[in-house]
């Protein structure tokens, strides 16, 4: 498959999910996987979906559900329309939650089980889901918790799907987890020390590449640059701080890695749509609720 890549993404350990709100998305990705599951939804789109062999085109509003490590991609046909995307990526690892062992949970499971041969959804569940994807990324806490599991819920009980992959394809299409011990190196620095002054010279260095090198190397196994990468990791971080400790903004600031509160705040909106002390505001609203 050409210029299949591999996707880092910047889900934390403390993630249940992340999701991500392109009101027009570019669509320029290259093919590529990642060790997480991905729902993908794209409204007034006009183009082909990607899924491990399945190759489909698809007009208006496109739902499908992938599970990790399967090549994916959607592509655009003309430049005229305005496309909103939203994506939604949660690890492997929900399912090891204990709770998702309970009876209650089993459709929950066994969709994530059938996403790998990539789910694609139609008729008034398209239709719904989509009302609920796009209220995602406005709730917190709680309630963004809440709504997460009512989505995939909902995916679990429809009966208007179909998969876009045979039983047997998911062993040939689905891609072993990356053994490259430079990236690998980059990414649990990154993880590690974000808190402090980190810089590319320094992680070039000490995998033994040169800057450039370094930031191309970075770009093409995570599709991010360097910068937006720890960005989104000490984001990820400070939203957590604010969500659960009593600290000031300018403490969480300094706490997550950056160095001065206005391009703390900037990043911060720029990444959540609100700044510090707004998304404190509203998810302390919700809890209030609970």
């Amino acid at each position: 498959m050409d210029r299949l890549q591999r996707e880092i993404t910047p889900i934390g350990e403390e993630d249940l999910f992340i999701v991500m709100n392109y009101h027009n998305a570019k669509f320029d990705y290259a093919c590529h996987f990642h060790s997480e599951f991905e729902i993908n939804l794209v409204i007034n789109g006009l183009g082909q979906r990607i899924v491990g062999d399945s190759i489909e085109d698809f007009e208006g509003t496109d739902l499908a559900i992938i599970g990790p490590n399967i090549p994916h991609r959607w592509t655009k046909t003309g430049n005229g329309m305005t496309t909103p995307v939203v994506t939604i990526q949660f690890p492997k690892e929900t399912l090891d939650y204990r709770i998702l062992n309970k009876k209650v949970f089993q459709p929950i499971r066994q969709l994530c089980n059938n996403a790998f041969r990539g789910i694609v959804f139609s008729g008034s569940t398209r239709t719904a889901l989509e009302k609920k994807i796009k209220e995602l990324p406005g709730k917190h806490g709680i309630e963004s918790a809440l709504a997460f599991f009512d989505i995939l819920h909902t995916m679990a009980i429809s009966s208007e799907y179909r998969f876009l992959l045979d039983d047997n394809r998911e062993a040939n299409t689905a891609i072993r987890e990356s053994r490259s011990r430079r990236i690998n190196y980059a990414i649990s620095y990154i993880q590690d020390h974000f808190s402090e002054q980190v810089t590319l010279a320094q992680i070039a260095g000490n995998i033994g590449m040169s800057e450039s090198a370094f930031s191309h190397f970075f770009k093409k196994r995570t599709n991010r640059n360097f910068i937006d990468y720890l960005n989104d990791i000490r984001i990820g971080y400070a939203s957590k701080l604010l969500y659960e400790t009593t600290q000031t903004v300018s403490e969480i600031c300094y706490a997550s890695g950056f160095n001065n509160i206005s391009n703390f705040n900037r990043i911060f909106k720029r990444k959540k749509g609100h700044t510090p002390s707004e998304y404190r505001h509203n998810i302390q609203s919700v809890m209030s609720r609970y």
